[in-house]
């Protein structure tokens, strides 16, 4: 399986600032305002939310934040998220899905449709790229210090359930099925393995590759407009950088 572009891209810069952190536990949040919503507030009775609270665990967020988000959104009922996917192309070609929680779907559509456009590229209809990802649980493992044994990790992981698995320097992906990815992280985090991130991904069928300066300047402001919007969750994309 080729390398998961994100990932690639998140590991290479390695800026895992307290702003981003805070970022993702914002995101999460807003998954879990949706699923209550939906299902309501008690994990027992709602297995997207049970999903969500695992998600939440092996993404390090504390378990103070996880309670404290929960009452927030079973408490205040004006609060109301709706989850939408865009697709779209960047710059030479390159296929984009943006999924989304906002609590205004003309204000998120009117922003992502600019960034598109300011950064040559166009959003489409729904389905115009989706078919080429497919869509697996990823865990992601940093060694900084170089302390685990890559033959080992792999082993582990296999052993636990995944399905896939790929190491460049001290640096691990490791897919799953969608149904697998909670055993798996729990099955890895339980034998002292420190997880940088559980969660699902759309893992492109191939990967465009982009040798012109201007087209990688643009899509590089474009990933990172998407990244800085509070409405976007998810970016994907199948540029091979």
């Amino acid at each position: 399986m080729s390398g998961h572009s994100k990932w690639n891209n998140i590991k290479r810069k390695k800026e895992k600032t307290d702003a981003q952190k805070a970022k993702v536990f914002t995101r999460i949040g807003k998954e879990m305002a949706v699923a209550i919503r939906a299902g309501g507030p008690n994990p027992n009775n709602n297995g997207k939310l049970r999903d969500l609270i695992a998600k939440a665990k092996a993404n390090n967020v504390p378990n103070d934040n996880i309670e404290r988000i929960i009452k927030k959104f079973s408490d205040d009922d004006s609060i109301n998220y709706e989850e939408i996917t865009y697709e779209g192309y960047g710059a030479a070609g390159v296929a984009v899905i943006v999924e989304t929680a906002t609590d205004n779907r003309n204000r998120t559509a009117g922003n992502l449709r600019s960034y598109f456009s300011k950064f040559h590229g166009n959003m489409g209809q729904n389905g115009c790229v989706s078919f080429m990802f497919t869509e697996k649980g990823l865990i992601e493992i940093a060694d900084e210090d170089n302390e685990i044994d890559e033959d080992k990790l792999m082993e582990d992981a296999l052993e636990a359930g995944a399905a896939d698995f790929e190491g460049e320097d001290g640096y691990y992906s490791i897919y799953t099925e969608l149904d697998d990815l909670v055993s798996v992280t729990e099955a890895l985090q339980g034998l002292g393995y420190k997880i940088e991130s559980s969660d699902r991904a759309m893992i492109p069928s191939t990967y465009v590759d982009v040798t012109d300066e201007e087209d990688i300047k643009m899509l590089e402001l474009l990933l990172e407009k998407l990244d800085d919007d509070d409405d976007v969750q998810n970016v994907f994309h199948n540029w091979n950088n």
